[in-house]
């Protein structure tokens, strides 16, 4: 009998979402999730920010829905994306996931990992890609292809360059030194061959579908075709507002030469080598794009796309040399912030939403599509209200974010505090009228009231989180 209340309170709940009953009753939405690694939020063409070609996501933004402001609650890991996986996969906020991320093999026994869910109501369940949890993927979904560790293979060429005065040794479109090139056909290829065959059985099949695409681009090694290249001359490369040669801190929050990502380029940051790798990113993000159209091609093609909900977002962002920094290990928006597309059934179109969420809202939304109940567990919160504007305003009152126990930050009302408690430092930064956080104003008399009382929502949301991290005091730099 709760099964039949539960399915009636689905239902109930999609018809005033304006989706259709029909689709609910008979045939559940199919769910393609395309999920990429180190994208930072404004590298969209379609926004203008920076100057970067994404054909395809821009035709899936113009027929869809763009939350502006998704953001990864932080890390309790150097490799970002194992925590945020972690959220993704099991519901829980950082410092709960990072209680379990050993011991996910039991979560999925226990059958509640995300696929799992859906899997539970009837959805044929498929992977491919990254992966990054320590429970085995090919328990947790019905279907996996290839299954990718956290990065392609080190490339020592790779690391500490280009250096100003001698031959750069790296070439991103050289197949013969491994990384993404590591089997002949660069991953990001192979990912969308495995989508794409898996479409080519699933339109064959009554049953929904839940694909989980998990490319490892456009993390580094940031390797690409050389037509690619070619697109990003320098000449086409503007160097960020936030540069600088040395972020102050960057010893005291754990971003020191020793973080695997920042020594990608040599220190003091120069011009120059931010531009090189900045072209690099660029064109296997535009590479990443040109796979990602084969893939909507393809379910164009299957006859599945009208009842299929698509999604794009990446685990967290990347400095790729703003404010000093290349790595995601940072508590700025181009880390914290990751673009999120959502298009589908009755999904309004060319729409943008700046109310802030969390991407790993993903779990709960595609639940309720799906009809099912989120586990206790689930901390995260559906974004369908949001979608179809029957709320406005962000689930959550303020957002967290946190990295090891070196940094914390309280995002409310377009402002943001940063907290670095082994520096005993703080910085303030007027997100609505500074987007770049180039103005600190911390020290600023007038912000005194502000930031004391966004210091007592940064202590309640540790308590909500049980984040254990004890600061004593922290002032202005």
């Amino acid at each position: 009998m709760r099964s039949v209340y539960s399915f009636m309170f689905c239902l109930v709940s999609v018809w005033f979402l304006g989706l259709s009953p029909t689709v609910v009753g008979n045939q559940k939405p199919n769910i393609l999730f395309l999920f990429a690694d180190d994208y930072t939020y404004d590298a969209l063409g379609m926004l203008g920010k920076v100057d970067v070609e994404t054909p395809n996501l821009d035709r899936l933004a113009s027929r869809g829905t763009l939350f502006t402001h998704a953001y990864n609650m932080g890390s309790f890991s150097g490799a970002v994306c194992v925590a945020s996986r972690n959220m993704l996969l099991t519901g829980r906020t950082v410092w709960r996931a990072e209680k379990i991320a050993k011991s996910t093999d039991a979560e999925a026994q226990a059958r509640r990992l995300w696929p799992q869910l859906l899997e539970n109501v009837g959805y044929d369940t498929y992977m491919t890609g990254k992966w990054h949890l320590q429970a085995d993927p090919a328990k947790s979904f019905g279907s996996v292809k290839h299954v990718r560790g956290g990065m392609p293979g080190t490339v020592e060429a790779s690391y500490n360059r280009p250096l100003s005065d001698q031959p750069d040794p790296w070439s991103p479109f050289d197949r013969s030194i491994g990384g993404f090139w590591q089997g002949g056909k660069h991953w990001s290829e192979i990912a969308a061959d495995d989508a794409i065959e898996f479409l080519d059985t699933a339109k064959k099949k009554p049953n929904p579908f839940f694909m989980y695409i998990a490319f490892n681009a456009p993390h580094d090694p940031r390797q690409s075709p050389e037509e690619f290249l070619k697109r990003y001359p320098l000449s086409r490369i503007t160097v960020p507002r936030s540069f600088m040669p040395e972020y102050p801190f960057k010893d005291a929050i754990g971003c020191d030469p020793s973080l695997r990502d920042e020594k990608l380029a040599p220190f003091p940051r120069t011009e120059h080598a931010v531009k090189v790798h900045l072209s690099e990113y660029f064109s296997i993000i535009t590479h990443l794009d040109q796979q990602l159209g084969r893939i909507l091609d393809a379910l164009q093609a299957s006859g599945k796309a009208d009842n299929t909900w698509i999604f794009f977002t990446a685990d967290h962002g990347l400095a790729v040399g703003k404010h000093g920094l290349f790595g995601k290990q940072n508590m700025y928006e181009h880390s914290l912030r990751v673009p999120f597309l959502v298009a589908g059934p009755n999904v309004p179109a060319a729409k943008k939403i700046s109310t802030p969420i969390y991407l790993q809202d993903l779990m709960p939304t595609t639940l309720e599509l799906a009809g099912v109940n989120p586990p206790e567990t689930c901390e995260f919160h559906s974004i369908l209200p949001q979608i179809n504007g029957s709320k406005t305003q962000s689930s959550y009152p303020a957002i967290y974010g946190g990295y090891l126990q070196l940094q914390r930050c309280v995002i409310v009302n377009g402002w943001k505090l940063i907290v670095y408690p082994k520096a005993g430092i703080m910085r303030l930064y007027d997100l609505t009228n500074d987007p770049e956080e180039l103005r600190d104003l911390a020290k600023e008399t007038q912000q005194r009231t502000r930031i004391q009382k966004m210091l007592e929502q940064l202590k309640e949301l540790q308590r909500q989180y049980d984040d254990s991290l004890d600061w004593k005091q922290v002032v202005a730099e």
